[in-house]
């Protein structure tokens, strides 16, 4: 999908996600490669550039596959930062998408894809 490009949804990490009627948000540290315009320097430690951004599904009609935060083990970093893993494969089918990861093989039907950069 063209809004990802120099976007690795394999290598970011899923903070945090959240339902609420016909939303679903997944908030990300999303690896970010020199094809984005969204693209900086790495940090120091970094082997990419790495920033806060959020996949979101909007005007959903139906979510189904979707865990709970509880029932999904987190992975706690040096620095004490929780992550849920990454998003293994998203694919846009039709009418619908499928989300994949830790937080389960996610069915969205209906509604719209955004994805944001944060600055």
């Amino acid at each position: 999908m063209e809004i990802f490009k120099g976007i690795d949804l394999n290598d970011s990490f899923v903070l945090n996600w959240s339902h609420e009627n016909d939303h679903l948000s997944f908030e990300l540290e999303a690896s970010i490669w020199p094809e984005s315009e969204h693209y900086t320097a790495p940090k120091k430690d970094e082997h990419t550039c790495y920033r806060k951004a959020t996949l979101e599904f909007v005007g959903v009609k139906n979510i189904s596959g979707l865990k709970s935060k509880e029932s999904v083990q987190s992975t706690t970093d040096p620095d004490g930062s929780i992550d849920y893993g990454s998003i293994d494969d998203l694919k846009e089918l039709d009418g619908s998408f499928l989300v994949i990861g830790d937080f389960g093989s996610v069915t969205i039907q209906g509604g719209q894809l955004r994805f944001e950069i944060h600055t």
